[in-house]
């Protein structure tokens, strides 16, 4: 009989920060053992289309504050590996990383390929 291999864990999973979002919850989401790549870094100024595909490629996560993602994931019907928009009503990259660690730590695996928008006070994941 053959074994089934364990369910990967939350570190398997591979983020894209939006410039929106900022370098520094790439920095954090790095020290904590993630692959995270930071637009800023890779492709400063790149549109959100570009951004979106490149995420989709490598099977990277979205992380934004751009509303306009949504759009594109659902009036668009651009293919994805997942987005997080984040919507916090003080948007302060401490916030911003707390809120992220708590949504990847809550949800794992369930992040990939589903939009998830995310205040200080409730998450909504949603399929396509």
């Amino acid at each position: 009989m053959k074994r089934s291999s364990p369910l990967p864990s939350a570190k398997t999973l591979k983020f894209l920060i939006d410039e929106s979002a900022g370098a520094q919850v790439a920095s954090a989401l790095q020290a904590a053992g993630y692959d995270a790549m930071y637009v800023g870094q890779m492709m400063p100024g790149a549109k959100d289309k570009a951004i979106l595909a490149q995420a989709h490629v490598e099977g990277r996560i979205l992380v934004t504050n751009n509303k306009d993602f949504g759009e594109r994931v659902y009036r668009s019907r651009e293919p994805h590996a997942g987005v997080i928009l984040l919507r916090l009503r003080r948007d302060v990259p401490r916030r911003r990383i707390a809120i992220l660690r708590k949504l990847i730590a809550d949800w794992g695996q369930r992040l990939q390929n589903k939009f998830t928008v995310a205040t200080e006070s409730k998450v909504r994941i949603r399929a396509r």
